[in-house]
């Protein structure tokens, strides 16, 4: 990569796999009822979370260079609502979604970084708006890890170093390096 925009395609693309890794890694510790489990009845559980990013990543991704990402065909509102709906189907979404947007990603050149696109009428450009949305879904999965991880309690796997492991952690690390 000989470029700043290439770096920046790359960078992109490596942490959107990380962030739905991370996803992908608490909803494998999760049964059924699990996902619609609502900490209170201010939170989402986690298949709205789910079905929320993926309409939003759908609307947002799809045509992303030429057409407003605020599509006609998305009801976000109804994303919100509680549905019992098999898990399969919500898996599917999540599955569906984060293809959506590392498709778009992929297919980006570092000509597309200074187009302007539209979100809500919103004119951005094309780094702002994978710049927000790498903001965005990082901060759902984020919800997604805490709910799972308090669903599953001592039976949680955890995620990142554990506490007391960063040394060990940071020493493995410079091994692996060049």
């Amino acid at each position: 990569m000989n470029n700043v925009g290439e770096t920046f395609l790359a960078s992109a693309i490596k942490r959107v796999k990380y962030y739905k890794e991370l996803g992908d890694k608490s909803l494998n510790q999760l049964t059924g009822s699990d996902f619609f489990l609502k900490p209170n009845e201010t939170s989402n559980s986690i298949a709205v979370i789910i079905r929320h990013m993926s309409g939003n990543m759908l609307s947002r991704w799809t045509n992303f260079l030429t057409e407003d990402g605020e599509k006609d065909w998305r009801n976000r509102d109804l994303e919100f609502e509680e549905q019992e709906v098999p898990v399969s189907a919500l898996l599917e979404e999540w599955e569906e979604g984060w293809t959506c947007f590392l498709s778009a990603l992929e297919d980006l050149t570092t000509e597309d970084l200074l187009k302007k696109i539209h979100i809500r009428s919103e004119p951005l450009f094309v780094i702002d708006a994978i710049n927000r949305q790498l903001a965005h879904y990082p901060y759902h999965v984020g919800q997604i890890v805490y709910i799972a991880r308090m669903i599953k309690n001592s039976d949680w796997q955890n995620l990142s170093i554990l506490p007391g492991e960063s040394a060990k952690f940071n020493e493995e690390m410079k091994k692996n390096q060049p």
